[in-house]
């Protein structure tokens, strides 16, 4: 997994209108440029907020990245939940849960 790669590319999505626009456009022309692992690229293409959350990305930059796809409030917060229902335990960074039970 790479997890680092991933927030980078989420951090830089949400400075630069400019990224957003182009990766809107054409994912793949912004994914290439980072260390995506297939898992990764097919979560940030879908958007799948719980699974992004799964893996680990940190809620202050997966908020934003979900507000940019249009997620409202509530709906981002049910991502993460369903995403810990379909998907398991968050599996790295901040919210990494070693106790069998998933944050939120």
């Amino acid at each position: 997994m790479s997890l680092y790669y991933v927030q980078k590319l989420l951090y830089e999505l949400n400075r630069s209108e400019e990224l957003q626009t182009q990766f809107f456009d054409d994912k793949d022309s912004v994914l290439k440029d980072f260390k995506l692992t297939d898992e990764e690229k097919t979560a940030l293409k879908t958007p799948d907020i719980g699974l992004l959350y799964v893996l680990g990305v940190n809620g202050q930059i997966l908020m934003h990245y979900a507000a940019m796809c249009g997620y409202a409030w509530p709906e981002y917060i049910q991502a993460m939940r369903d995403g810990l229902e379909e998907h398991g335990q968050v599996r790295a960074g901040l919210y990494a849960t070693t106790d069998g039970k998933g944050a939120i």
